[in-house]
């Protein structure tokens, strides 16, 4: 019996996927296939190259400092995330540039979307970190990525929660981590925004990633006062993967559905790491009668 994991995308909260797979190797439970979209493609792919304890490590140890070092406010149009950092974070907690994704373990493939055709695509060969890069690779945040003459952008626009992927591939049994099941406008009632300080650069970069993330996506605002921009950014982004995701595991539904209760954690907000990690070994202790029986019913 060949199991599957499917692991979604949900941006800051898919540090989850990291607990999800701790605890399911806790009981014994290997994956044979792994495929990942946007977040979940480089947590997997991290998993796939033996990296996933040195990934764990450098997350739970992010601060809002160390996150507002991967943006930059500058005159591109093509994205905020600082890529040459980006790049180097990648290549020590993921993989190398010359991993390719044939030499793995374990069956692996990432999803991305065609920018000019809107079509699913998944990416089955060639390095692993190329796949990460187009899977990740969320409008607004990321440029564009091309790919065999295709300009390929975040998975999460086509295929959310990868379940068909692992099918493709040969899984029997799928397990499958939703990212999004409870987050759809949770972000519109948390704590109010904090009283911004200018520091010089630094100060203005946290500030900005700030407001990107927590403060203006979650403040407390008057029900006569319209969303902000980033606000309503963050509101649109969560109603479409929550869509998508229903539609999709509608008509092509997982043997097993892990979803960790992540509504609290902002898009952005990668200095939580530990909340979300230990949601997700949580959420897979929960699911275990309902895991052993399905495994056991497949053997």
């Amino acid at each position: 019996m060949k199991i599957g994991l499917a692991l979604g995308s949900g941006s800051s909260r898919g540090w989850s996927h990291i607990g999800v797979i701790n605890a399911l190797r806790a009981q014994g439970i290997e994956p044979d296939i792994v495929c990942g979209t946007s977040i979940g493609s480089l947590v997997g792919a991290s998993y796939v190259s033996n990296n996933l304890q040195k990934l764990e490590d450098w997350v739970c140890s992010l601060s809002k400092l160390e996150t507002a070092r991967f943006f930059e406010i500058n005159s591109s149009l093509n994205g905020f995330v600082n890529t040459e950092r980006l790049h180097g974070f990648l290549q020590k907690y993921v993989a190398d540039d010359v991993a390719l994704i044939s030499s793995l373990n374990k069956k692996y493939a990432s999803v991305a979307t065609d920018l000019e055709t809107g079509r699913e695509v998944w990416l089955t060969e060639g390095t692993l970190l190329e796949a990460v890069w187009a899977s990740i690779a969320l409008p607004g945040l990321f440029p564009a990525i091309n790919n065999n003459n295709k300009w390929l952008v975040d998975g999460g626009l086509v295929n959310p929660v990868p379940i068909s992927v692992c099918r493709a591939l040969g899984a029997d049994v799928v397990i499958a981590v939703n990212l999004n099941g409870d987050i759809v406008g949770k972000h519109f009632n948390k704590p109010p925004q904090r009283i911004k300080r200018d520091t010089g650069v630094v100060g203005r970069i946290t500030d900005f990633v700030s407001d990107y993330t927590a403060a203006v996506f979650s403040k407390v605002r008057p029900a006569n006062e319209a969303p902000g921009l980033f606000e309503a950014i963050a509101g649109s982004v969560n109603i479409t993967q929550d869509r998508i995701t229903r539609s999709r595991m509608a008509g092509d539904p997982p043997d097993i559905l892990l979803s960790p209760k992540l509504a609290h954690i902002g898009l952005l907000e990668f200095y939580r790491a530990n909340e979300a990690i230990a949601e997700g070994q949580k959420c897979v202790e929960r699911m275990m009668p309902e895991i052993n029986h399905v495994l056991n019913m497949s053997q």
